[in-house]
C-alpha cells in the first residue's frame, strides 16, 4: 500500500493550522478533508492487519490450548510502530496528494456564468 512508501513522521507534530488551510480558504474544510482521507487509511490499516494475522491464525477452539503467536505478536508490534493515519493524511494533503473539490464552490461559479 501507498502508505508505507510515504514520508510521514512517526510522531506528532505541531503545526499551523491557518498555513495549513492556505489551499481550501477554509481551516474546518482542511480539517474535514484531513479527517475523511485519515479514516479511509485507517480503515486500509485495518484489512491489512487483519488480513496478515489471519494467516497465522490458530483453528483451535480449545481453553486449555492457549499459546503465543510469534508471528501475530511482529505483525501487531510492526503496525503499531507505523505512523498513525491522521499524520499520512496531513503529509498526503501537504504534499498534494490527496484530490479534492467542493461542489458547492463549483455551482456558485457555474451560476456565475
Amino acid at each position: 500500500m501507498e502508505y508505507r512508501k510515504g514520508s510521514a513522521p512517526d510522531n506528532t507534530i505541531t503545526r499551523d493550522v491557518m498555513s495549513l488551510s492556505e489551499e481550501t480558504g477554509n481551516v474546518y474544510e482542511t480539517v474535514r478533508i484531513i479527517g475523511k482521507r485519515a479514516n479511509e487509511i485507517a480503515v486500509e490499516f485495518k484489512q491489512d492487519l487483519t488480513k496478515k494475522l489471519q494467516e497465522f491464525s490458530s483453528t483451535s477452539d480449545s481453553l486449555e490450548e492457549i499459546f503465543e503467536n510469534h508471528e501475530q505478536i511482529e505483525i501487531s508490534r510492526y503496525f503499531e510502530r507505523m505512523p498513525k493515519p491522521t499524520l499520512v493524511a496531513t503529509q498526503e494533503f501537504l504534499n498534494h496528494e490527496i484530490y479534492f473539490r467542493n461542489v458547492l464552490k463549483e455551482n456558485d461559479k457555474a451560476e456565475e456564468l
